[in-house]
């Protein structure tokens, strides 16, 4: 079977090309001249040249393709139009460019995101029928692109996933999370109540390839989790407790971390680079709860994870210390 992953260098990106690649797909990479290859270089895959908002260059890199997974995207930007360009616009000319040059495609999968949804209410887990309320451009973004693949079901075979707070090794803000702990520096983040659902990128990854290849997928929308939902400072101690014993942090304030991510703004405004992370991270992580039920993918495909926070996270902080970027 031949697969066409998007955003193919990207974190859950990498690891679904490593799958398919391990299940004996033919597998090929849609990158872009400055995509960076470090986790694909060692992989039985093919790379094309292209990008999502020039839809042309998708042409040839759809045809022939028994699925498309859709993972290409930007998750922090500085304005509203390099998140529509991008996320919507480039999910419209993928899905235009399958229809009319490989309409008899098996699946067309789009990984989405929680941010198209919306947080949740406290204490409430939202379920995929529950109504989108996204509270920042990434998630309005990702949600009009929902729409447009939702209004191809007619015409192709078409599944969308929405994962949660993704964990695993080469998860950028989680490595850059690490590392400051690593340091002792420890950010204050959240409230100490339960606010996130999460997955392992492990989890995620089967979850893709499932819905890509269950029948009783087409047209729906699925939350991948692993069915508990964390505090922030919970996930931050588990982390703590992963590096090993340490006498003290240097524990950074709520406020100190907004002014912070103002001068990342400024700094990537000037370099036009995309920041690390913004002042919707920030809020994102102190004011909203991304609580999710996702008993819908296990009753109707089967789905169960099989990695909890406190496992992946300590599988992640090993792998870091194997490929020695914390020693």
């Amino acid at each position: 079977m031949k697969a066409l992953v998007t955003g193919s260098s990207g974190f859950i990106g990498s690891h679904l090309a490593a799958e398919l690649a391990k299940r004996s797909y033919e597998v090929q990479c849609l990158i872009r001249k400055t995509s960076r290859r470090r986790f694909l270089e060692n992989l039985n895959v093919r790379f094309v040249l292209g990008d999502c908002r020039d839809k042309e260059s998708l042409r040839p890199a759809v045809r022939g393709m028994d699925y498309v997974f859709h993972l290409a995207g930007v998750i922090n930007a500085l304005d509203w139009k390099t998140y529509f360009e991008t996320n919507t616009q480039g999910t419209q000319n993928l899905l235009e460019a399958c229809l009319e040059e490989n309409p008899r495609l098996q699946k067309f999968v789009f990984v989405s995101s929680i941010s198209a949804c919306g947080p949740s209410p406290r204490g409430t887990a939202l379920r995929e029928d529950d109504d989108c309320r996204p509270v920042s451009d990434y998630g309005r973004s990702k949600l009009r692109a929902e729409q447009i693949v939702l209004g191809s079901t007619d015409r192709l075979p078409l599944t969308i996933i929405r994962p949660p707070n993704v964990i695993g090794p080469r998860q950028k803000e989680l490595f850059e999370f690490i590392k400051l702990l690593h340091k002792g520096i420890k950010p204050l983040i959240g409230t100490g109540e339960p606010q996130t659902s999460l997955a392992s990128v492990d989890d995620i990854v089967k979850a893709i390839i499932l819905t890509a290849v269950h029948p009783r997928s087409c047209g729906q929308i699925y939350f991948v989790t692993d069915g508990r939902a964390y505090s922030w400072r919970d996930i931050a101690g588990t982390v703590a407790e992963s590096l090993g014993p340490r006498r003290f942090y240097l524990k950074i304030p709520y406020a100190v971390q907004y002014v912070l991510a103002a001068l990342f703004e400024i700094g990537s405004t000037m370099k036009r680079t995309s920041p690390l992370f913004t002042r919707q991270n920030i809020s994102a992580t102190r004011k909203y709860c991304w609580i999710y039920d996702s008993s819908k993918i296990t009753n109707e495909l089967g789905f169960k994870p099989s990695l909890e926070m406190e496992e992946t996270i300590r599988k992640t902080v090993a792998w870091y210390k194997k490929e020695g970027m914390i020693t």
